[in-house]
């Protein structure tokens, strides 16, 4: 070998690892342009490293009480975010939804774009290590870690419940995301996946995806088992569609439910997705957990939220999101 190709190879080899000394520093100055994805960045322990994030305390309160110091970064418009001022900001990394239409301008401003989301639990979990890898601190290995296997035995405990002590009914659920425009959720959503998880279906056939409009009439003919309202939906009471409503089966059994909320709303893109799991399965086959200690749910919620957030949640504040409030 020539000297002057030693040098080159012995330059390439410094360069890259350079290069690979970058890329593993933890990254202390974060953009999140992805909502759901704010409360996997609090949940893996960097929320005072965000600069810059889409969501807002009057949207999510429960993830600025969580963690207050998102308070303090620069709120900005996800689908509208100029590029620039990520780059102003020094942003080290910018988790953005991978349907961003910004992703081009940013990445064509040198900004270090990781591409963020999920429709399942697989690819939730896939996030979440990705999400861990690119902070790179010990506390988001850890709780990627942990998450990992807190999610997996929910999901295993619950189908075993279910299965020995259910009542072999299989609930037909409405999951409504809003009354008034009445928006429904299908199929190929993570709604979807926690309801076939609970040991339901989804009562919505033939739909597919998030935050569908659909008539009353066409709920009537769906006619479901149980209805679950988000947080945020409103109420069939107030409705002007209040008497349509209350010809369903479900309504005048009672078997209308709040669905809970926190750092983000449980039966959406985040992950709280595992306690969602849990509420689901004994709201749906109460026979099933008959066995558990009265108020189980709450201590479940108050340990979550230690374990996972580092928040020590009151019973106030944990019955609290279990009705849906703020």
């Amino acid at each position: 070998m020539t000297l002057a190709r030693y040098s080159r190879l012995v330059a390439a080899l410094a360069l890259s690892a350079c290069a690979f000394a970058a890329q593993a520093q933890p990254k202390t100055r974060i953009a999140d342009l992805w909502y759901a994805h704010n409360a996997v960045v609090t949940m893996l322990g960097s929320a005072s490293d965000v600069v810059a994030t889409v969501a807002r305390p009057q949207a999510l309160p429960w993830m600025f009480r969580v963690a207050p110091a998102l308070a303090h970064a620069q709120a900005v418009v996800g689908a509208t975010v100029n590029a620039e001022d990520l780059l102003r900001l020094n942003a080290d990394v910018v988790f953005a939804s991978a349907g961003d239409p910004t992703l081009g301008a940013m990445r064509r401003l040198g900004l270090n774009v990781v591409p963020v989301g999920f429709d399942d639990y697989d690819s939730m979990l896939q996030c979440i290590d990705l999400t861990a890898q690119t902070l790179d601190t010990p506390l988001a290995r850890e709780r990627a870690h942990d998450y990992r296997a807190y999610l997996q035995s929910t999901l295993s405990e619950t189908a075993q419940a279910i299965a020995a002590h259910g009542a072999g009914t299989t609930p037909r659920v409405l999951h409504v995301a809003s009354l008034a425009p009445l928006k429904v959720d299908g199929s190929n959503t993570i709604v979807d996946r926690w309801m076939q998880a609970a040991g339901a279906r989804n009562a919505a056939d033939g739909l597919r995806g998030n935050l569908k409009p659909v008539s009353i009439e066409q709920v009537l003919a769906w006619h479901p088992d149980v209805v679950i309202l988000a947080a945020n939906a409103g109420s069939i009471e107030t409705t002007p569609q209040r008497a349509l409503w209350q010809t369903l089966d479900a309504v005048r059994n009672g078997h209308v439910y709040r669905n809970p909320t926190g750092v983000f709303p449980w039966d959406r893109y985040g992950p709280e997705a595992a306690l969602e799991v849990r509420w689901a399965a004994r709201t749906l086959h109460p026979e099933a957990f008959a066995g558990e200690p009265a108020g189980s749910m709450l201590a479940q919620t108050q340990q979550f939220y230690r374990r996972f957030y580092g928040y020590a949640l009151s019973s106030g504040e944990a019955q609290t999101m279990l009705n849906g409030a703020n």
